[in-house]
């Protein structure tokens, strides 16, 4: 971006913490994201988080619910006009009613909650009954893997894209994009046909990586696979030519200058509105991490989400929070990373789980405690699929998990219907999280090598399969109770308790 085009950002940035700090005055409002990869559980974080609070879901860590000072918790319309609401209603039938799991993020949501309390503090009390608006804001994390390319050039952004194409744990997945970029003059004449035939093999080489087979993460441009209503637009119409990074500017009329143009064109229609109407006036944020699948795919899917991770995280703007300062700039004051699906394992190894992410986003904690933002990292499950057991076999006591995969779930080739209640040991993860990591990234033999050693070191191998949503149990006067879950009150305790005090 231009000094300009930064300096006019900014402005428009600071009007609007203004408007938000003025409408705040009567009652508090605080934005949290939430955001994650693709199936890391973000919206069912969301509708578990709103149906507990509304229903009075069993939450012993959050001191607000637990000490009885929430008077009740309730729904309103969300201030910003021009935003879709997050549909709350239709994700809790899907959970609760058909027990599916509610479709994945496809673009920025938002919902407000308010919640009416009693403050621990005398004075607050005596001065009347508290209120906290909680707007909440979905967005996909792989959006976030774009605000990276404001800082760089088409070329940069292209030569980094083929190097990764060319690495061993993208290999075949590729070759027909790079074959066609391979084949195209990039000083040749602009052609709208060689876009489209480009761009097409790119997005299908995108799409490929995205796959449970590969489960890899670092894929931008992240609105490729999720375009919404620019798709077909020459915004979205682009994709790397194999050019140096350093590649001078292309000449006006060849294919070069016009795949820059609509790079440039995808940075100011896509990735700095996002940035500025939504990204830059969070206050708080959780990061949703589904390392359990990255664990399925192998070493090198969890190398890679390890990437991703580190370039999401460089997109945040921690600080410490200032009454004075956050009128004009916001700062990230409280991140929470969560390692989602702590159900599909025993509890002896979430505190493994919980280490893991630790190691996955160490980068971005270091750089956020250092810029004076909280930080913390747990094992969760939003709602909790499964239920702890003890199995035998060949007399031996293994810790297990009962649940109802889903349909199609696959294990030792057996299919499962969606409908039987299954008992199975997921295996343990390994005690050190380091023997996960330890060979280096552009070794992937090694890489595979460090990661069956530490297979071997638990006896077992990892495979975790997904599970329908439980069946909720009723009261007496047949009410459905609140959606089970593990840790939920932790988060919340972490993400909004010291405002309800």
């Amino acid at each position: 971006m231009t000094p300009f085009q930064t300096l006019a950002d900014e402005a428009r940035l600071a009007l609007a913490n203004l408007g938000d700090a003025a409408t705040s005055l009567a009652v508090p409002t605080l934005r949290i994201g939430v955001t994650g990869l693709a199936r890391s559980g973000k919206t069912v974080f969301i509708t578990a988080l709103v149906h507990n609070l509304i229903h009075g879901g069993r939450l012993p860590l959050f001191s607000a619910a637990s000490g009885g000072r929430i008077a009740r918790a309730y729904l309103q319309p969300q201030p910003d006009d021009a935003v879709p609401r997050f549909d709350y209603e239709a994700h809790v039938a899907a959970l609760t009613g058909d027990r599916v799991w509610p479709h994945s993020t496809r673009q920025v949501s938002e919902l407000r909650l308010t919640i009416e309390f009693e403050s621990t503090s005398y004075l607050s009390r005596k001065l009347g009954s508290g209120k906290l608006h909680l707007d909440i804001i979905d967005y996909p994390g792989e959006w976030l893997l774009d605000l990276p390319l404001l800082k760089k050039s088409y070329a940069e952004f292209a030569a980094e894209a083929v190097r990764l194409a060319r690495g061993a744990n993208r290999t075949g997945l590729s070759d027909e994009w790079l074959t066609i970029a391979g084949g195209l003059d990039p000083q040749g004449p602009e052609s709208e046909m060689d876009a489209q035939r480009l761009s097409a093999a790119f997005k299908s080489y995108l799409s490929a990586c995205r796959a449970d087979t590969h489960a890899l993460s670092m894929l931008p441009p992240g609105r490729f696979l999720m375009p919404g209503d620019l798709d077909g637009s020459p915004a979205l119409t682009f994709a790397p030519l194999d050019i140096p990074f350093d590649a001078a500017a292309g000449r006006p009329g060849t294919l070069l200058a016009m795949m820059e143009r609509r790079f440039e064109a995808y940075k100011t229609h896509v990735i700095r509105p996002f940035f500025r109407d939504h990204f830059a006036r969070l206050d708080r944020q959780i990061v949703l991490v589904d390392a359990l699948h990255a664990l399925n795919a192998g070493p090198t899917a969890l190398s890679d989400l390890q990437s991703a991770l580190g370039e999401v995280l460089t997109a945040f703007r921690p600080g410490r929070r200032s009454w004075l300062g956050s009128i004009l700039t916001r700062r990230i004051d409280r991140i929470l990373f969560a390692a989602t699906k702590a159900d599909h394992l025993h509890r002896d190894d979430h505190d493994r789980l919980q280490k893991i992410l630790k190691r996955l986003v160490a980068r971005g904690i270091e750089r956020a405690e250092f810029s004076g933002a909280e930080v913390e990292v747990l094992a969760m499950a939003a709602v909790r699929a499964t239920r702890e057991a003890t199995v035998k076999q060949d007399g031996q006591e293994l810790p297990a998990i009962l649940g109802t995969p889903l349909p199609g779930e696959m294990i030792d080739g057996r299919s499962f219907d969606g409908e039987r209640e299954i008992a199975m040991f997921p295996g343990d993860l390994p005690e050190d999280p380091d023997s996960l990591f330890e060979a280096p990234d552009s070794d992937p033999e090694a890489l595979h090598t460090g990661a069956d050693a530490a297979h071997e070191e638990t006896g077992a191998d990892l495979r975790f399969l997904r599970f329908r949503p439980p069946r909720l149990d009723r009261t007496a006067e047949g009410m459905p109770l609140s959606l089970p879950h593990i840790r939920l009150d932790r988060a919340l305790e972490f993400l909004i308790g010291d405002r309800l005090s």
